[in-house]
């Protein structure tokens, strides 16, 4: 019998830390895109231009994490039959952190010994490992370090399946994930859907995203593959042997071209021809291979996201579309809908040469042996045995999300059967917006705070502009008109709150991103020592609000002074820095920076010697390196080494 229950996790992990409060204000700095489409085929063109996500509002920032791991519980879930066994995350973005095949021991995925975020996902905080859900736009989900809802629901064989659901807020939509094993079987399946409940057309996206182990090699039913290599160009090349693979110096993606009758299916095996293998319906089209490369900065990567002496990995995907840069579009009061289904695959190369390897003969005798363990129509079956499923109301559950897709029910009085947003899970962050919604005002706080939430969709952009002006409206409104793309509405509004505002700060940091988004740099440098300046004055304590909040403005601030040459106002907001916040390596980093603009070259230096860890180094990133040369003639040591090109 198929059971699921509860277990704890304990890992080495670093703490999560709270959000950003500052709102997410500048162009979303995307490292997957594609600045020249000439030559590539119609449709792929079409959807890599069709409405790339260019803000995280109303999403906040996850750079709260360090590097310190100590043994912590992780909550997981356990779905278990005789023959796998399943642990989901349902408190980080419902990850499968481990595949267990039984009867052989073996462990399906690559799992992850330690739990430490860095900033892969679209908004921050990301950890590597296992299978993960990514909705949203190109990169990884914004709910990667997030809670999902979860539950027990009625398994179309009758046992048990697991449901994990959650509403997107970059686009808007609702998902779920259902999972389960029937008895007896070496598959674990999990059926996905995507709604759009909303009466005009919402691009979509879609990739499950599977952390195998480095050495094993990769087949796929194709010949050709889109390389794409973060110099943002897209290319057909050939299907790179394993052994091509291994010597690549960097990063890269490659999406497979499968012809449009094959089976969609990709499997990783290591040298017995033993592994995992991912199939689908063929509404889930794309499929991927991500390696960090053989060169020292994918190395680096690949400590940064584990510990030093442990196995790397690769990612095999699955997706909407060819690529990961395309978006698909969703149509109105619409659905996506389709079944994945995860388990081993043993299939020996048999061949007399290691060249032959990933040969069209091999991907073949593999595909026969798929077909042969999980033939291709009982996928097809066990879909549509699922789909009426699809909206069985959960019975017992098992962990709690958000409460945002509760405000969105009841605020277009939805009715979304299999996916209850009860009403129970509004809390803090809501408050305002229910009363927004309730009485047409939002009310002002009643205690001297960092900002929260803002809600951005047309809808509650409609209300704000009604609501009475006071200045917690105005700021709201003007983050609102700011997301639209209304820039001098933005600035008005603003402008207006600051005359009454109890506390300008807020309001003077979003004024500093225009004077910087027009190339006021001076303006911006001025306002942002003001805010700084009103900030120190108001924080109360040095609480984690108060200190997330002082560090958010004041590493902006810095930056914003040394683009103009205020090294002393900029040495004076490093001072007004809590102790704690100083200590932390990416405020060393800072911190050399500084000494660098000063003219403290040698100190500098000292300050790499002594070590520090930017905890939220973003992918593909190169100012430490860029900064190193600042202040050594030396090559860039090891440790500060995470090029991708």
């Amino acid at each position: 019998m198929t059971t699921i229950r509860r277990e704890v996790l304990t890992l080495p992990a670093a703490e999560l830390g709270p959000d950003n409060p500052l709102p997410p204000l500048r162009p979303l700095d995307e490292l997957h895109r594609v600045d020249d489409r000439d030559g590539l085929p119609s449709e792929m063109a079409r959807q890599i231009g069709y409405e790339p996500l260019r803000s995280l509002l109303p999403v906040h920032l996850r750079d709260g994490y360090e590097r310190v791991r100590e043994p912590r519980g992780i909550d997981a879930l356990v779905i278990e039959n005789d023959r796998l066994r399943a642990t989901v995350l349902p408190g980080l973005g419902g990850r499968i952190a481990s595949l267990l095949h039984k009867p052989s021991d073996r462990e399906l995925l690559y799992r992850n010994p330690v739990f430490q975020p860095a900033a892969f996902a679209l908004n921050g905080a990301w950890f590597s490992g296992g299978i993960e859900w990514n909705i949203g736009a190109t990169g990884h989900t914004a709910l990667a370090c997030a809670p999902l809802h979860a539950a027990r629901v009625p398994a179309p064989d009758g046992g048990e399946m697991l449901r994990l659901w959650e509403w997107e807020r970059l686009r808007d939509l609702p998902f779920q994930v259902d999972l389960w094993l029937p008895d007896g079987s070496d598959f674990l399946y999990v059926g996905v859907r995507i709604r759009n409940p909303h009466e005009k057309p919402v691009p979509t996206y879609w990739w499950s995203n599977i952390a195998v182990p480095e050495r094993r090699r990769v087949l796929a039913p194709a010949e050709e593959a889109w390389h794409f290599g973060y110099e943002r160009r897209l290319r057909t090349v050939p299907v790179p042997t394993h052994e091509e693979i291994r010597r690549h110096p960097h990063a890269a993606d490659y999406f497979y071209d499968l012809p449009d009758a094959r089976r969609r299916w990709i499997a990783a095996l290591d040298e017995d021809g033993r592994g995992l293998v991912q199939t689908s319906t063929d509404v889930l089209r794309g499929r991927k291979l991500f390696v960090w490369g053989a060169g020292p900065g994918g190395r680096r990567w690949q400590e940064w996201l584990t510990e030093p002496g442990t196995e790397g990995y690769c990612e095999i995907q699955a997706g909407l579309a060819r690529t990961q840069l395309e978006h698909v579009r969703l149509d109105p009061q619409s659905e996506v809908s389709w079944l994945e289904a995860y388990g081993p695959l043993n299939s020996p190369a048999e061949l007399n040469s290691l060249a032959e390897l990933n040969s069209p003969a091999e991907v073949e005798r593999a595909e026969e042996r798929l077909e042969a363990v999980l033939p291709r129509a009982d996928v097809d079956a066990a879909y549509a045995a699922w789909k009426p499923h699809a909206d069985t109301e959960p019975g017992e559950v098992l962990a709690t999300g958000s409460g945002w897709g509760a405000l969105e029910v009841l605020r277009a009085d939805r009715k979304l059967p299999g996916t209850p947003f009860d009403d129970s899970t509004l809390g803090e962050a809501q408050e305002p917006w229910l009363e927004l919604l309730r009485s047409g005002v939002l009310p002002e706080p009643r205690r001297v705070r960092p900002p929260g939430d803002t809600l951005v969709a047309p809808h509650w952009r409609d209300m704000l502009e009604t609501a009475p002006a006071g200045p917690h409206t105005e700021y709201h409104l003007g983050v609102a008109q700011w997301h639209a793309g209304d820039r001098a509405q933005a600035v008005r509004s603003w402008e207006r709150a600051l005359e009454l505002a109890p506390s300008v700060w807020p309001l003077l940091r979003c004024l500093a991103v225009s004077d910087q988004a027009v190339g006021n740099r001076e303006r911006a440098a001025d306002r942002y020592a003001e805010a700084f300046d009103d900030l120190c004055r108001e924080r109360r304590d040095a609480g984690e609000a108060w200190t997330a909040a002082t560090a958010a403005l004041g590493r902006e601030a810095i930056e914003a002074l040394l683009a103009v040459g205020r090294t002393g106002d900029a040495r004076s907001v490093w001072a007004r820095l809590h102790p704690v916040t100083r200590a932390r390596g990416r405020f060393r980093f800072v911190e050399a920076g500084l000494l660098v603009a000063e003219g403290r070259r040698a100190e500098a230096r000292a300050v790499f010697e002594e070590g520090f860890e930017v905890a939220d180094l973003r992918e593909g990133a190169e100012a430490v390196g860029r900064l190193w040369e600042r202040v050594s003639d030396e090559p860039l040591p090891d440790r500060h080494d995470f090029r991708m090109r």
